[in-house]
């Protein structure tokens, strides 16, 4: 059996992925998107901070996505690659589903996102993205003077406290867990009027589907309308195991954070011919940031197989004669009256 090569595969349909099929698909490369239908942001209602459709729903911005690429040749399947491999000869790369389906492609791109690892406190991950939140900047203004609560779980507790406290006047630091602020830190909280509660947190409050509490392991309820915290990013990059690509752990101030796999600022990897963008190597990246990977992703991979097919025809040009050329040469100059066999009245 035949199988298709495309100029480009894409693993993962989010924001990162639609770009890149975009861009690609109106370079006039053939592009095949693998979606597994599980966007990080699924879990919100609405996506912010992306110019031109502030407020969209993350389902609607991804059917509009698939719409605009799909209109230029790109092709989009739902299912889960699983696998990836080199093809001899660097003829390119293998790429199998969940169901046992391979496609092949001469450049692969990978945009599966990170998952976001929820420490284990009841009620947590029911509520992500609605009212336990992470990014200010997604969910602040939603959440504006509001009682906000931090469930401190890394050093950087403190620095999303003083974050947090640029959208309300009433945030309060759960210590639960995480070292204890410093003298500097304490006085820092203090000056922007942030309280400070020790002790474990055990769970969340909740009165008709909100939000109205978190729960001490002392009994105490400390009343809160939306709780923060800091999840684990870990790099979706599973597929890439079989190209030799693992997830680098990312570092701040001490505490691991997540995971990504490095690549350069175009999204190119250590293995030629495989580019990442989005979340899955960038774990800062917001929506409209992830486009913008994906589309520098998309360009630089045209780019590079432009200079592959540069080289070809210019071998294919110095070669000697051939059965081959010939055929393509008659192919070129007389269509199907070659060898006298057109058809006349």
């Amino acid at each position: 059996m035949t199988t298709q090569m495309y100029d480009v595969v894409v693993i993962g349909g989010g924001a990162a992925g639609l770009s890149a099929a975009l861009t690609l698909s109106r370079a006039r490369r053939s592009v095949l998107v693998i979606d597994a239908g599980s966007p990080r942001n699924a879990p919100a209602s609405h996506a912010h901070n992306y110019l031109g459709r502030e407020g969209i729903a993350p389902g609607q911005l991804l059917a509009i996505g698939r719409e605009e690429a799909s209109g230029y040749g790109a092709e989009i399947v739902e299912g889960e690659a699983v696998a990836a491999e080199k093809l001899p000869g660097g003829a390119g790369f293998r790429v199998v589903r969940e169901d046992g389906i391979a496609v092949t492609a001469r450049r692969l791109l990978v945009t599966t996102g990170l998952v976001d690892e929820l420490p284990p406190i009841p009620g947590l991950a029911e509520r992500w993205g609605r009212d336990v939140l992470h990014c200010p900047y997604c969910h602040g203004w939603e959440v504006r003077d509001l009682p906000v609560g931090i469930v401190a779980l890394s050093p950087m507790a403190v620095h999303q406290a003083l974050l947090w406290r640029q959208w309300s006047d009433d945030v309060t630091l759960f210590l639960h867990h995480a070292p204890e602020p410093g003298d500097e830190e304490y006085e820092q909280l203090a000056a922007r009027g942030i309280a400070v509660v020790d002790g474990e947190v055990t769970g969340l409050e909740v009165s008709g589907d909100r939000l109205t509490g978190v729960r001490l392991a002392d009994g105490r309820v400390v009343p809160r309308a939306a709780v923060v915290v800091q999840p684990r990013f870990t790099a979706r990059s599973g597929v890439l195991d079989g190209l030799g690509l693992h997830a680098t752990a990312l570092e701040v101030g001490g505490h691991t954070v997540g995971t990504y796999i490095a690549a350069d600022p175009a999204g190119a990897t250590e293995v030629p011919g495989v580019w990442v963008a989005g979340n899955v190597t960038n774990l800062m990246e917001q929506v409209i940031g992830a486009a913008a990977a994906g589309q520098k992703a998309g360009a630089a991979i045209n780019g590079h197989l432009m200079t592959e097919d540069v080289r070809r025809a210019v071998e294919a040009r110095r070669a000697p004669f051939s059965a081959e050329a010939e055929r393509q040469v008659c192919e070129k100059t007389l269509g199907s009256r070659r060898h006298g066999l057109q058809e006349t009245r």
